[in-house]
C-alpha cells in the first residue's frame, strides 16, 4: 500500500497520462514521475473481478511516489464497484475512474467499457454507489458515443444523466467507437477526432470538469486546447516520447525549477531499478518502459538495442542500463528541456518486442 502525501497537485485534472493496458503499470508510473511532478498518473484499467477474487496486492500497489495517482475500473455492478473504490481508498489512491471507453471483445463481454455509452443510466447507478462508498473522487472516461449512438444529443443525455449521479469530472475520447469491426488499436485511430464536441460540452456543462482526451501529441497543443477545457489527458504519446513530460511542470503548472536532464533522469531511476533487482525481478519490467526516453535523439537506436537486446537476459543488471546511456552523446544526456521536445518515432518503436502487444492496449 501507499500513504497518501499532502500535496496541492492532488486535485488538478490539467494534465494527466491516460491509462493504456500493458503500459501504465507501476513501473512505468514510477518513472514518468521522475520527469513531471504534477501530471496526474492512471493505473491500467483493472477489473472489479481481479480485485474482489485476485492478488489485491499485484493489481493494487503502488510507489509512494506515484502520486498524484488514480485507479481506473472496468466492473458494471454497482455493488462490487463500491467495494472496489472501498479498497482503493484504503490502498491510497487519490482517485477511482470508470472505464466507459474501452471497446475491446474481452470487455464487452464482461459488459463494461464503451458499451456502456447506451447505459447512462446504469453508469449513473455504478457512480452513486461508487460516491456512496468513499470519499475520493469519482470520475467516468468514455466515448463520444458507440457505432450508431454517436449523436451529440445523446451525447449530453449521457453526460446529464452520470452527472446527475454525482459525478462532476468526465473525461472524454473525442472519438465514438465501433463495438464490431475494429480493433482497439483500430478505435484510436479510426474514428475522426470531434474537439468540437468536447468544446461544446464544456459550454454546455460549464460547472463540470470537462477533460479532453484523443490524439493530442505536444504540450503546444495542450495549451491550445487548456484555453477551454479543463484538462488534457495525453495517451500513446507519453509513452513513446517521455521526455516531454519534463517540461509539463513549468509550462502547464506554473514550476520555476529546471526540469530534470535525461541522465539525470536515469540516474533517479538506478536505486528504483536496484530494489527490483534485489527482489528477483528482470531488468526489463522497467526498461521496456524507458526505450522512447530518447526518441528523435542522436544515439536513441544505440540505447534501444542495448537494453532491448540485453535486459531481458537472466542476471541483466545495472550495468546494461549504464552501457545503453554510453550509447548517447553527452551533450544529448545532459542537455536540459528548454523547448519542444522531438517527437516520437512510433514505426520503429513498434519495432521492439519489449513494448508488448499494441492490440491490447486500450
Amino acid at each position: 500500500m501507499s500513504a497518501r502525501p499532502s500535496t496541492p497537485a492532488l486535485s488538478c485534472h490539467r494534465l494527466s497520462v491516460a491509462p493504456m493496458m500493458d503500459w501504465t503499470d507501476r513501473n512505468d508510473r514510477f518513472f514518468l514521475r521522475l520527469l513531471s511532478k504534477h501530471t496526474r498518473l492512471y493505473t491500467e484499467m483493472v477489473t472489479v473481478g481481479a480485485i474482489l477474487h485476485g492478488d489485491k496486492a499485484r493489481h493494487l500497489d503502488f510507489s509512494r511516489e506515484e502520486h498524484p495517482v488514480a485507479l481506473q475500473l472496468g466492473g458494471s455492478d454497482p455493488a462490487q464497484l463500491a467495494e472496489c473504490v472501498r479498497i482503493a481508498e484504503q490502498w491510497g489512491y487519490d482517485e477511482v475512474n470508470l472505464n466507459v471507453g474501452c471497446p475491446s471483445d474481452r470487455v464487452q463481454n464482461g459488459m463494461f467499457g464503451a458499451c456502456l455509452m447506451a447505459k447512462p443510466d446504469l453508469v449513473a447507478r455504478c457512480v452513486e454507489a461508487m460516491r456512496g462508498a468513499t470519499r475520493l473522487p469519482v470520475t467516468v472516461k468514455h466515448r463520444l458515443g458507440i457505432d450508431d449512438l454517436d449523436s451529440y444529443e445523446l451525447l449530453t443525455q449521457f453526460v446529464r444523466t452520470v452527472s446527475g449521479a454525482g459525478c462532476d469530472t468526465f473525461i472524454v475520447h473525442a472519438r465514438k467507437a465501433f463495438l464490431q469491426g475494429l480493433s482497439p488499436k483500430e478505435n484510436r485511430e479510426v474514428p475522426p477526432l470531434r474537439y468540437e464536441w468536447v468544446r461544446q460540452l464544456k459550454a454546455d456543462f460549464p460547472h463540470l470538469t470537462v477533460s479532453l482526451n484523443g490524439g493530442v501529441k505536444s504540450l503546444a497543443e495542450a495549451r491550445a486546447h487548456l484555453e477551454w477545457a479543463d484538462g488534457v489527458m495525453i495517451g500513446r504519446e507519453a509513452y513513446q516520447n517521455p521526455y516531454m513530460l519534463a517540461l509539463a511542470d513549468t509550462q502547464l503548472f506554473g514550476e520555476t525549477t529546471r526540469p530534470p536532464t535525461r541522465r539525470e533522469v536515469v540516474l533517479a531511476l538506478e536505486p528504483y531499478i536496484a530494489s527490483l533487482l534485489e527482489r528477483g525481478e528482470f531488468l526489463s519490467r522497467v526498461t521496456r518502459h524507458i526505450l522512447g526516453l530518447f526518441a528523435g535523439q542522436p544515439g536513441a537506436r544505440g540505447w534501444r538495442r542495448v537494453l532491448s537486446e540485453r535486459a531481458t537476459r537472466p542476471g541483466a543488471g545495472l550495468e546494461v542500463l549504464r552501457d545503453a546511456l554510453a550509447q548517447v552523446p553527452e551533450r544529448v544526456l545532459d542537455e536540459p528541456a528548454t523547448g519542444p521536445v522531438s517527437v516520437a518515432e512510433p514505426a520503429v518503436l513498434a519495432q521492439d518486442t519489449s513494448l508488448g502487444t499494441p492490440e491490447r492496449r486500450a
